[in-house]
């Protein structure tokens, strides 16, 4: 990344009407800094469009996250006004065009083969009046779940290093 970077300033650098853009993109880059520091983390896909005569003008993926945005404009324009930018108003677009980065990956936890028989020794101790059945429905489902997962996983290794070759 670094790599690339060097090379688009060296580039802009070389010419002589590329180099009068040079500060322009350090206050845009330090804005958009300063913008991400006081957004939280879910707007992470809006990025500012320009910031002319005190007017900020930001993107956003779609309307829902734009209408958060709006939401969070007032905290913002403060926040941005006591890091020393002159930000009279926040302007919102919505880019359609724009992709919004991936959820991130869900974490799966599994459960031990200790927690497993200590599932299974409680749904079998549970009575059997109306008010523990629910309690004992979900578990054994659990356990069943668990299960087929398991022989799921097993076929497949099996299936990866076929016997007799």
């Amino acid at each position: 990344m670094a790599r690339s970077t060097k090379g688009a300033a060296d580039f802009l650098q070389s010419n002589s009407t590329m180099a009068a853009l040079l500060p322009a993109l350090a206050r845009m880059g330090k804005l958009q800094q300063s913008v991400a520091a006081a957004l939280p983390a879910m707007f992470d896909a809006c990025q500012i469009l320009h910031f002319e005569a005190g007017v900020l003008v930001m993107s956003a993926p779609n309307a829902a996250m734009a209408a958060r945005l709006k939401q969070q404009a007032p905290r913002l324009q403060d926040r941005l006004q006591k890091d020393g930018w002159q930000v009279n108003s926040i302007r919102i677009k919505v880019q359609v065009g724009k992709i919004t980065p991936p959820p991130a990956p869900k974490r799966v936890l599994e459960l031990t083969d200790n927690a497993l028989s200590s599932f299974a020794e409680l749904s079998s101790t549970l009575a059997s009046d109306p008010r523990s059945q629910g309690l004992k429905d979900a578990i054994d489902s659990m356990l069943r779940r668990r299960q087929a997962r398991a022989s799921t996983e097993q076929l497949k290794e099996g299936q990866a290093f076929p016997e007799g070759k």
